[in-house]
């Protein structure tokens, strides 16, 4: 959905109750052309800036719950706002997008827009925001718990005993061995080679392990 070619209104669908008047401020401000894309897998959103003729461009994942949309679409708007105060003489997750991203966290915390527990985890991060969503762990584990469509069966890697043996989506069985940052160290059973996996893949028990 491109909010130039549908109805505003269809964005409300996608939105925490009260964030809507504040994201179409934006919207409006910077005639940015906005999608809601279908699910990828290697990103939640991304940006586009503005050149020869044409508009600001976001794009956020429509499978998203409503607090993971509007904080992606936050995240994607810093990099809007970063670009049109610097253009390209920045770097892209520098501490002018994490001023900017920070900024905008808490003007949208200050209107008490998320559940608490979502609430206390951003208060955190805005410090020292990740430049991608894998990087913000403790934020979308609690996330996760929001989601309206769950899969049956599947739980976070994180919430996983060490040496449990587990099922990925794409069919794979490994071992869960030790953290490494917000990683697991990983081994695929099939062909004994050494992984390491985010903390939020969502993954199926087959074995307790150890």
């Amino acid at each position: 959905m491109a909010v130039t070619e549908h109805s505003m209104q269809e964005l409300m669908h996608y939105l925490p109750e009260g964030s809507f008047d504040k994201v179409i401020h934006f919207l409006h401000l910077y005639n940015v052309h906005l999608t809601v894309a279908k699910e990828r897998k290697s990103v939640l959103g991304d940006y586009k800036h503005a050149h020869q003729g044409l508009n600001h461009r976001i794009s956020v994942n429509g499978n998203l719950n409503k607090y993971e949309f509007l904080i992606t679409l936050l995240h994607e708007l810093a990099h809007l706002l970063t670009f049109e105060a610097h253009k390209n003489r920045v770097e892209a997750h520098g501490i002018e997008w994490k001023t900017c991203y920070g900024n905008l966290l808490k003007d949208f915390i200050e209107v008490n827009i998320f559940p608490k527990d979502v609430e206390n985890v951003l208060r955190k991060s805005i410090k020292s925001p990740a430049a991608t969503a894998n990087g913000e762990i403790a934020l979308l584990t609690v996330l996760r718990k929001y989601n309206t469509h769950k899969k049956e069966g599947y739980q976070l890697l994180s919430s996983l005993a060490e040496g449990v043996i587990f099922l990925t989506e794409n069919g794979k069985t490994f071992r869960k061995g030790a953290l490494r940052r917000k990683r697991y160290a990983c081994i695929e059973l099939k062909t004994g080679l050494h992984y390491t996996v985010s903390a939020i893949t969502e993954v199926r028990i087959l074995e307790v392990g150890f």
